[in-house]
């Protein structure tokens, strides 16, 4: 009965080994002859048998010498590692099965891609947007005296400034006599006028 236990399980060895396909390193090489009283220190891991002495034949799944090493294919993508047969740990920004699928916490906003730019999540926007998740509009005009870009080219003004770089200043009561509007409700006279809307005329002696 043992002999015949032995043979099976020599057997099922050798037909093990055909079919791991793995590229990877091995605890042993093909051809090998079971030796039942072999010793392996340390001991095989993973359901891996001692097949010769310090010689492991390792469980589909599990490489290395001792079988310490769990196999995932296809490979962990993007730096992730290897948990167990088929399941990886995959590095902040990935997910998937095998850590294949980017993603991007919280995600893209504005019509932004996520992509890995050197192993690395990312967001990808468009030209007129930019931030780590393209939420920030890009005015290239510039918004200035306070204003703020709210979308592609258009500025959100403070009260008392107009145009699309908030650029324009507005004098609820018009500048006279030539006189323009610098800041809000303030005017910059010609001369021979001053006052604050321009309106006195300086009396020359």
């Amino acid at each position: 009965m043992g002999s015949a236990v032995l043979l099976l399980a020599s057997s099922l060895f050798l037909v093990g080994l055909c079919s791991a396909g793995s590229d990877a390193p091995r605890g042993v090489a093909v051809g090998f002859v079971f030796d039942p009283q072999a010793k392996c220190e340390p001991a095989c891991e993973h359901a891996g048998v001692c097949i010769r002495n310090n010689t492991c034949f390792c469980s589909r799944g599990y490489e290395g010498e001792t079988c310490q090493y769990a196999n995932c294919y296809p490979k962990c993508k993007n730096g992730g590692a290897c948990l167990r047969p088929g399941k990886c740990r995959c590095p902040p920004g990935f997910g998937g099965r095998y850590c294949h699928k980017v993603t991007c916490d919280g995600g893209c906003w504005n019509g932004g891609e996520c992509t890995a730019v050197n192993g690395v999540a990312k967001c990808i926007c468009p030209s007129s947007w930019t931030g780590s998740k393209c939420q920030e509009a890009i005015c290239p005009q510039g918004c200035r005296n306070g204003g703020i870009c709210v979308a592609p080219g258009i500025c959100s003004c403070p009260e008392g400034w107009l145009g699309g770089a908030c650029h324009t200043a507005v004098c609820t009561q018009p500048c006279l006599n030539g006189g323009k509007c610098i800041s809000p409700n303030k005017c910059r006279c010609r001369p021979p006028y001053s006052g604050p809307r321009c309106e006195e005329r300086k009396k020359s002696h």
